[in-house]
């Protein structure tokens, strides 16, 4: 009695064995990196949120118009959504199987021959063969006392959400990607225009050579240096070339083109800006809020209910089962009455399975190990990506500010050489040579600018943050 009455009091209280899931503690630190971030034209200010739409920062419409593009048609997210959904309805399936009887209706019809004599009744004529007609309708269900199957519908709506958190993770990297690629490409469209400016110079210049060691002015020596120069630049054409290609087509990729419908020349530097502001959150909010990190969570939930699932194993399962129907040897009869039944309790008990039972919840219980650990390293990487972009960002700007004193010194140096020039007082020779160093420094600074735009983008990205289908979602 005292065992029934434990086995009724849990089943009326609902209990559920094996462990309840508890959200792992957020890092126990409050900044990225050793020291407060800091740049000369950036400034990094506490949040509690993740910015939304955070591409949106950098002012550049062609952008924005790609990031939605490609939000919408991207074949990737149509994948995650796909998988989302059969994620919930396999959760509906299970929910629907578990939570209700399970109801059939049978119907059969055998052609029969009876041999009385082995019944015992021998002398007897058998009769000829018959027909027998069935109709039945059963009902079966298992109670879920030790709670195993509200534990494997937990860990399946744990799947539900790392599908769904996967779908925002890809969301994300879409956006980003798109971003860094158009960055890229705009970068790359700017090297190869200054560099076929910084190849026509050296031609110039190797004219100008050329000529003076007719003259006997300069020796074989010069001739082949400035023949080497030019063929380094030109070299240097066909890689930038095969790049701005290749971000063409990845960008195509990326928004649901083919490759041969890229067409992004809208997508220069100048249409960038760079965000003055760039928000931080805490770590312990980027625990909350980042997708890969959520996935990662949703996957220990899992496991923690794989756990449940194994323990209730060990105990005894209660099942009901009923029938009704009709059995007869004409089909008219049928349904005239209802003529075999049958009801009937099933307990079962694991006694001995070899040390199966056992060792499968060792099994989930170093699965659980496992998914923690692999949530903690998770959420460490997350970390080590802010900090590397925010390290980054601040050598960016050290960079660029380099870049820059280089470029305006070289224009300065070239605005002097034409003026000199202009007044007979220098070559054509040095004023070419002028113009190749401020077009060479305007190539740094070119790639300085863009690593900074990239950088910046991937600290966004780092962060997390809602995209614009997910924003739209909530305001439904």
């Amino acid at each position: 009695m005292k065992h029934l009455a434990l086995v009724s009091l849990m089943a009326l209280s609902g209990c559920a064995v094996g462990p309840d899931f508890q959200t792992p503690a957020p890092p126990d630190t409050e900044r990225y990196t050793r020291d407060a971030p800091a740049s000369a034209a950036q400034t990094f200010p506490a949040i509690d949120t993740a910015t939304p739409m955070w591409w949106k920062r950098f002012r550049s419409d062609a952008v924005d118009r790609l990031v939605d593009e490609a939000l919408r048609q991207s074949p990737t997210l149509d994948q995650a959504r796909a998988r989302l959904i059969e994620a919930r309805e396999n959760y509906n399936a299970q929910a629907g199987a578990t939570a209700f009887p399970s109801v059939d209706a049978t119907m059969s019809a055998t052609r029969q021959q009876v041999d009385l004599a082995s019944f015992g009744i021998p002398n007897v004529a058998n009769p000829g063969p018959f027909s027998l007609f069935n109709a039945s309708v059963s009902v079966s269900y298992t109670f879920d006392i030790f709670g195993g199957n509200r534990r494997a519908l937990e860990a399946t709506m744990a799947q539900v959400d790392y599908e769904r958190f996967e779908l925002e993770a890809a969301r994300l990297s879409i956006a980003g990607n798109v971003v860094a690629s158009a960055v890229r490409r705009a970068s790359l469209r700017e090297q190869v225009s200054l560099t076929r400016r910084l190849a026509d110079a050296q031609a110039e210049q190797l004219a100008i050579v050329d000529a003076r060691h007719a003259a006997g002015g300069v020796s074989q020596l010069d001739v082949r240096s400035q023949r080497t120069l030019l063929a380094q630049t030109r070299a240097s054409l066909p890689p930038l070339e095969t790049q701005l290609a290749q971000a063409d087509h990845q960008l195509a990729i990326l928004v649901g083109r083919p490759p041969s419908k890229a067409g992004f020349d809208a997508l220069t530097l100048d249409s960038f800006q760079l965000p003055a502001d760039v928000p931080l959150t805490l770590p312990s909010t980027l625990a909350r809020e980042r997708p890969d990190i959520r996935a990662s969570e949703a996957l220990l939930h899992q496991a923690s209910a794989n756990v449940g699932v194994a323990t209730a194993n060990l105990y005894p399962q209660f099942s009901l089962s009923a029938g009704i129907g009709s059995q007869r040897t004409s089909i008219q009869d049928v349904v005239s009455g209802l003529n075999v039944w049958n009801i009937g309790l099933n307990i079962t008990q694991p006694l001995f399975h070899g040390g199966e039972l056992r060792a499968k919840k060792r099994s989930a219980q170093a699965a659980y190990d496992a998914a923690l650990a692999t949530y903690q390293q998770t959420v460490l990487q997350a970390l080590q990506q802010v900090a590397d972009t925010l390290t980054a960002l601040q050598n960016d700007a050290r960079e660029m500010q380099s870049r820059e004193d280089a470029a305006r010194e070289a224009q300065a140096s070239f605005d002097i050489a034409h003026a000199q020039y202009a007044a007979g007082g220098v070559s054509q020779f040095s004023l070419l040579d002028a113009e190749r160093q401020t077009l060479q420094t305007a190539l740094d600074r070119t790639r300085a600018q863009a690593d900074r735009f990239a950088d910046t983008a991937a600290l966004f990205q780092s962060l997390g943050g809602a995209t614009q289908a997910e924003a739209l979602a909530q305001e439904r």
